[in-house]
């Protein structure tokens, strides 16, 4: 595994980690430069000196071993040194301790109490309260003190590692809201272009966020009015151009009609059918999808009704896997062509159709399948270039223009998707309509 397979995708994370892992990092290196030269520092120079205190009275009372001496040594201990001491004749250096393990920093006082004093030292800082206990051999018992946990170890660290923490953690929350509130203008923009690319109206997005999501809030508001008016100004030609052609056209059939049959007649009367079947596949190719609303289509129905038209007309075609009631947001006459295209291709080019409906989280697949002649693998592409009828390959299609892929890829990248071409397992061709399934 690399890397940055395990970096988060998103922008919003990788924005937060690009602003919390240098604070964080830097936070934590500051915290142990300190943990290390100040605060460890102080905490030995305070145990070097508690150990100084204690050498010194071990020393006075090892002069004059006296209750008398004794007692005056504990009046000076408590007072001036904040030690309290205690004698415990005949007694064990060592007792339980409270807990298996105490502070890293306990080393440096037993360190400095064996090298000022000479002899076996026993500490133990791991019992609650706000005394550490050492013990100490002296002729006949043990010497029993009590220091000041302030005085052996340095109280800044852990209140510094607190506010640095601390401080790490306001960062993260800070962070999270303003950069949420930087993403979320993006995000929307994004929502919006992908709406706009399924040919829904997105309506007026109001720009928000930084300067550069703004001006490219606006840009995508300016192109999407562009395009509307283009396709607006696109149907209306073509709604024009198919009148003035249809007109003609008709009133050549119909001064056909009243001629008297003959060979050239015929001829005739085929290019006639063949130039207003070309045109009427053109419009429909150039037209697109302006004329449609978009809703939520039930894409299971729909391959059923298209596979029941295709069966009427006598071919071979089955649904072989489906799923149930399938649905997604689309233009349902739009889809309905898209599929009798690929459908009535794979019959017009094999005797055997087979659909399969498969569904994922993210996406519903229709396979359309045929055992006819098949395509050349470095043909697939120009299979879906607009009036390509591939006759060398495809020779049996004696019917259409070449615009039948064309407009089902043209429906199904205008919803989100795409079809792919392979192999199919009948034999011949499979053509394969991919479409985004809503979360």
């Amino acid at each position: 595994m690399r890397f940055r397979d395990i970096l988060p995708k998103g922008l919003y994370w990788r924005t937060l980690l690009i602003i919390v892992a240098p604070a964080a990092l830097l936070q934590l290196i500051i915290t142990l430069v300190f943990l290390d030269d100040h605060w460890q520092a102080t905490s030995k120079r305070m145990s070097q000196g508690v150990a100084a205190d204690v050498a010194l009275i071990i020393q006075l009372y090892e002069r004059n071993p006296t209750q008398e001496n004794f007692e005056s040594l504990r009046e000076y201990a408590m007072r001036p040194l904040r030690l309290e001491i205690e004698l415990q004749p005949d007694a064990e250096l060592a007792i339980p301790r409270c807990r298996g393990w105490g502070s890293t920093l306990d080393g440096y006082l037993l360190r400095a109490l064996q090298s000022d004093i000479s002899r076996e030292v026993w500490y133990d800082s791991t019992c609650p309260g706000p005394q550490v206990l050492i013990r100490v051999p002296i002729e006949n018992g043990v010497l029993q003190l009590k220091a000041y946990r302030d005085r052996v170890q340095a109280r800044s660290g852990p209140l510094f590692v607190t506010w640095i923490s601390g401080a790490t953690i306001f960062l993260i929350i800070v962070s999270v809201i303003f950069i949420r509130n930087q993403v979320r203008p993006i995000e929307n923009l994004a929502d919006a272009m992908e709406r706009f690319g399924r040919g829904e109206d997105t309506g007026y997005i109001r720009a928000r966020g930084a300067r550069e999501v703004r001006g490219a809030t606006l840009a995508f508001q300016d192109m999407r009015q562009r395009i509307k008016k283009h396709i607006d100004q696109r149907s209306q030609l073509l709604a024009g151009v198919s009148h003035d052609l249809r007109t003609p056209l008709t009133r050549l059939k119909l001064q056909l009609a009243m001629m008297p049959d003959s060979p050239e007649i015929e001829d005739i009367k085929r290019d006639l059918a063949e130039m207003e079947e070309t045109l009427d596949e053109y419009l429909t190719f150039a037209k697109g999808l302006a004329d449609e609303t978009p809703e939520l289509v039930n894409i299971t129905k729909v391959v059923e009704e298209v596979v029941a038209d295709t069966a009427r007309g006598g071919a071979d075609v089955a649904i072989e896997s489906g799923a149930a009631s399938i649905s997604t947001p689309g233009r349902a006459r739009a889809l309905k062509r898209c599929l009798a295209n690929l459908i009535d291709n794979a019959a017009a080019h094999g005797d055997r159709v087979r659909v399969a409906i498969s569904s994922t989280e993210t996406a519903i697949t229709v396979s359309v399948d045929d055992n006819g002649p098949g395509i050349p693998e470095e043909l697939y592409e120009e299979a879906f270039r607009p009036f390509s009828r591939l006759d060398e390959t495809r020779s049996r299609n004696q019917k259409g223009v070449g615009l039948g892929l064309a407009i089902a890829r043209d429906v199904a990248r205008s919803h989100g998707g795409d079809i792919s071409l392979s192999q199919s397992p009948l034999g011949g061709l499979r053509a394969a309509l991919r479409l985004p399934r809503p979360a």
